[in-house]
């Protein structure tokens, strides 16, 4: 039987404001890259999506490796209005000590407040 070789396009979709979302799921490119980049491997930074994402994950991975300069730059012009963004939202919302009020919450019973926490290794601050 022989192999048929398919040329897949990379799974990118326009998300929210512009941004480039890796297949459908919330994760935007930006963060797979900025995680690559900073040096985790690739089945860390898809571990905690579903498998459907996870496979979008390596495809854009790999479409990154292939385009590198030309996602760079791209990525490079959305930066200083993600910077701008990243200001307004924490002077709005104070981040502070936010994990150990949800865990008090948590530790107090407060039924209202089904909040799960992953371990802060897992979590990738560019996500969301």
């Amino acid at each position: 039987m022989k192999l048929a070789i398919a040329h897949n396009a990379a799974p990118l979709e326009a998300g929210v404001n512009g941004a480039v979302c890796v297949g459908e799921t919330r994760v935007t490119l930006d963060a797979v890259v900025t995680a690559f980049e900073e040096g985790a491997m690739i089945e860390e930074i898809v571990h905690p999506y579903p498998a459907r994402g996870r496979a979008a994950a390596y495809a854009a991975n790999g479409y990154y490796l292939r385009q590198g300069a030309e996602v760079r730059a791209s990525l490079a012009q959305r930066h200083p209005r993600s910077n701008e963004i990243r200001q307004e939202n924490e002077t709005r919302f104070e981040a502070a000590g936010v994990r150990a009020r949800l865990l008090s919450r948590r530790s107090h019973g407060n039924e209202n407040s089904r909040v799960r926490l992953a371990p802060t290794s897992l979590l990738l601050t560019h996500i969301f």
